[in-house]
């Protein structure tokens, strides 16, 4: 039995074991989960399980596989050897499997990536830009600096052909240098790229002092944007972009936190525990075990239905009434911690962030999507809107104050933009 909706299961085949500590890691402390004599390791038993009721749920004929942590590469490359050898004895004719391995890099070798190419896994590389922002909160458990080695592992990964998707936090560092960040990975050659904003609560309820600050981010996220779309569109890869523009263009995103509804993104424990989502791996988000119950009927539970209807059904009202909505969709519910100006809980801690970035992007999009219909390259849609752009400066310049404003309010210019520039 499968499932009409696709799914992403992100397995954890230590759980939350992993060799460095990150300052902003939300996930080590799902030990206190199990017992203490617990060994964290995916058995045998558990990965078949696993892999024959994940292949025999999903709608086919393609069926990716997320390896997470933790730090999965500590599971060892025969425990994935065992996964190769396994997805092709339960994967139907016709069908492949492939795999994602997401990993903080620093213990990726000639070995490891001759594994990897062999077989065919994309790798997610964990890296936040150059090593002074990356060491800030990416240190091992003696505390030592570890982006040389994430530098080290990226370089093996591309000896062996593997141009690993870069994942960037946005924490309260690097967040504040937007142009040093990005042309890192510019000089990096970097292809395919996702920024993933940072929120850690403390005990208080309060954001921790390695979140990323609301305004910061949309600056960050802004600035980026504005060299991106006109240097780097069709040449780099982000995703934070690219699914704002499949969304304006009338399509679902792919990512969910954009998403209306959220529940389609699972965690496995190491010990076949199903829990509603990464982020909610909790007593109270426990959906079951896959060795004990059938994955579908915990996936299509009526818990988990109502777990991804409430990020929608939950948003305060002014969200509802948000000119960004449809971007934004309250985002992430477990950063929905903040209270609207009228004093309604549920509203996003990033919700300022949001709205200048989102808002400053979508006109942008909007006129890219047009110059697609119309058959244009990426590099003449750069040319076109640099030129746009000109044409718009001279407007501004040669403007009086009792004309109509540039900006189609309709207003003279002097009660409306020159007037806001001289206040």
């Amino acid at each position: 039995m499968s499932v009409t909706t696709p799914f992403v299961v992100m397995a954890k085949p230590i759980g939350p074991i992993c060799n460095i500590r990150c300052d902003y890691c939300y996930y080590l402390k799902k030990k206190s989960l199990f017992p203490t004599s617990e060994r964290f390791r995916m058995t045998p038993d558990v990965l078949e399980a696993y892999i024959k009721s994940f292949i025999s749920a999903s709608p086919g004929p393609v069926v990716h596989f997320v390896w997470h942590g933790g730090e999965p590469t500590l599971a060892g490359i025969d425990f994935f050897r065992n996964v190769v050898e396994l997805q092709a004895r339960y994967t139907p004719e016709g069908w492949q499997s492939l795999n994602n391995l997401q990993t903080n890099g620093t213990r990726l070798d000639a070995q490891w990536c001759s594994f990897l190419a062999d077989n065919g896994f994309t790798v997610g590389l964990s890296l936040d830009g150059p090593a002074e922002l990356h060491d800030a909160y990416r240190r091992d458990v003696r505390g030592e600096a570890t982006h040389h080695k994430v530098m080290r592992g990226l370089k093996e990964l591309r000896a062996h052909g593997i141009e690993p998707d870069i994942l960037c936090t946005l924490n309260s560092r690097n967040s504040l240098h937007p142009s040093e960040v990005y042309h890192f990975f510019l000089d990096q050659k970097v292809r395919w790229l996702q920024f993933l904003p940072v929120v850690s609560r403390l005990s208080d309820g309060s954001a921790a002092p390695w979140s990323v600050q609301p305004e910061a981010m949309g600056t960050f996220l802004t600035k980026v944007f504005d060299e991106w779309v006109r240097h780097d569109l069709g040449r780099v890869g982000i995703q934070n972009f690219l699914e704002c523009l499949l969304v304006v263009g009338g399509k679902p995103a792919n990512i969910c936190i954009m998403s209306e509804t959220c529940g389609r993104v699972f965690a496995m424990e190491h010990d076949g525990g199903i829990y509603s989502c990464d982020h909610f791996v909790n007593p109270d988000n426990y959906l079951g075990n896959l060795t004990a119950e059938s994955l579908v009927e915990l996936i299509e539970s009526p818990a988990q239905i109502a777990f991804g209807q409430s990020k929608k059904d939950s948003l305060p009202s002014y969200c509802k009434e948000c000119p960004v909505l449809l971007l934004c969709n309250g985002g992430c519910p477990k950063d929905r911690f903040a209270q609207t100006p009228a004093g309604e809980d549920g509203l996003n801690y990033l919700c300022d962030g949001y709205r200048s970035y989102y808002g400053h992007v979508q006109p942008y999009l909007e006129k890219i999507l047009g110059f697609y219909k119309k058959g244009m390259s990426a590099a003449n849609v750069m040319a076109e809107l640099e030129s746009q752009e000109r044409d718009e400066r001279k407007v501004w310049k040669t403007t009086s104050r009792n004309d109509p404003c540039p900006c189609g309010s309709g207003k003279k210019y002097k009660h409306c933009c020159f007037a806001a520039q001289r206040r």
